[in-house]
């Protein structure tokens, strides 16, 4: 890996960014607009936004409840 150029980095890790961004908006957008969720709102709230690319997931496996 150490190998890789600096614009063979960027191109690895934009597509990984954006994913991480899209993820944890839709996540929060979701979380807002839940009436009831699996625990307490900020709490999700800050998992979403710490965990970066797991917190969003976890939110989506974990967090929504099924009404």
């Amino acid at each position: 890996m150490d190998n890789l150029t600096q614009s063979q980095w960027i191109s690895l890790l934009v597509p990984l960014l954006v994913l991480q961004l899209a993820l944890m908006i839709t996540a929060l957008v979701v979380l807002v607009k839940a009436e009831r969720t699996r625990g307490p709102k900020w709490l999700w709230a800050i998992i979403i936004v710490i965990v970066n690319l797991l917190g969003p997931i976890a939110f989506f496996l974990f967090g929504r409840r099924a009404d």
